[in-house]
């Protein structure tokens, strides 16, 4: 593969980026990194703290400065984003601009699901909603935000993604 490669996975909140990146991340032997938990360890706060003391607004902005710092390092990794970094800021030009992007298009159905699986007090959008919510609340942001995340350079459909499958994308990406 290229020097200082960077895959950039987006996708809704529990489409699988971070689990997924994980893996791929191995697969490669490249680093792992988290959009949420970068930007955690620079402002010293957790994604809820920042939201409620300084807003939606200063959290984006934050969120644009992080990942642009990011993209600027000379090495390669693999980084789950927040699933809503690709739509602001021009936050996805910057992304396809500087790596290879990847949508995780996972059914709504399956994300709901994981969401009433996984511990929702992690996922502050989620939180106190029954499943019946959940779901509207994802096919909220599916409309939203599908906009941006099909503007990615790969497009992996399903719930099981395997990290061979990508490979095979990226290099194919990479030799076009």
């Amino acid at each position: 593969m290229s020097k200082n490669l960077k895959v950039v996975l987006v996708g809704l909140p529990g489409s699988g980026k971070s689990t997924f990146g994980r893996q791929l991340a191995l697969e490669l032997n490249f680093p792992f990194l988290d959009l949420d938990q970068q930007l955690e360890e620079k402002f010293q706060m957790k994604i809820p703290e920042i939201f409620s003391r300084h807003g939606e607004g200063k959290f984006r902005e934050w969120e644009t400065e992080t990942l642009t710092e990011l993209l600027q390092r000379d090495s390669s990794f693999v980084l789950a984003t927040g699933g809503g970094a690709p739509c602001f800021n021009d936050n996805m030009d910057l992304i396809n601009e500087s790596s290879i992007s990847v949508y995780l298009d996972v059914p709504l159905e399956s994300i709901s699901n994981r969401l009433r699986v996984s511990k929702v007090q992690n996922r502050p959008m989620f939180h106190g909603l029954d499943q019946g919510e959940i779901t509207l609340k994802l096919k909220s942001l599916w409309a939203e935000r599908n906009y941006y995340y099909s503007q990615a350079k790969i497009k992996l459909n399903g719930e099981d993604f395997s990290a061979e499958l990508l490979m095979y994308e990226l290099i194919n990406q990479l030799r076009s």
